[in-house]
């Protein structure tokens, strides 16, 4: 990011899903004279949900703030908008990714929330996804997290107390470092 472009906003927009949004959203940030810096998009049943990190100097900021009442009403979507600053890592934090498998249950996102937040790791993000099994059809549940684990903690006390909470709530789960 250019010091030109050292302002910040995050944008969220929620709607029912079409083909455009996307489209009509870039448009607008870039008819302002802002830059996509990051994003997650995802169709979540028939709505389309869109998280974007937003740059730009302090009047192109200004300028989308003000242009977002219009594309929200214009779009039909929910649009929400904070600014927000580059963030900065208290420590040293290393980089980890969980996958957890399991037959759908309720409960399964917070119990796993709990374990990590009890630790004072930080979930950096977390996707979720639901499936058929193939062949018996059972209902089935995927976790995808990216932690940020401080460089103090014992890693393989950790992963040992991981591996234990989630065979004792059947939970098939790897937990590795990012590489890369």
């Amino acid at each position: 990011m250019s010091a030109s472009m050292n302002n910040l906003l995050v944008v969220s927009a929620l709607g029912q899903d079409r083909p455009g949004i996307v489209n009509e959203l870039s448009l607008a940030i870039l008819n302002c004279g802002c830059n996509i810096e990051d994003s997650r998009m995802t169709v979540l049943g028939g709505e389309f949900a869109v998280i974007l990190l937003v740059s730009g100097n302090w009047s192109t900021i200004a300028k989308l703030e003000n242009a977002l009442t219009g594309l929200e009403q214009r779009l039909g979507m929910t649009i929400t908008s904070k600014r927000t600053e580059v963030r900065r890592a208290p420590a040293p934090l290393l980089p980890y990714t969980v996958e957890v498998v399991s037959i759908d249950h309720p409960g399964i996102v917070h119990n796993l929330a709990e374990f990590f937040s009890s630790r004072e790791i930080n979930i950096q993000e977390l996707t979720t996804g639901s499936y058929a099994a193939a062949h018996t059809g059972a209902p089935m549940f995927s976790i995808h997290m990216t932690l940020n684990i401080a460089a103090g903690i014992p890693i393989a006390a950790l992963r040992e107390e991981f591996m234990d909470f989630c065979d004792a709530l059947n939970l098939d789960a790897i937990m590795e470092p990012i590489k890369g």
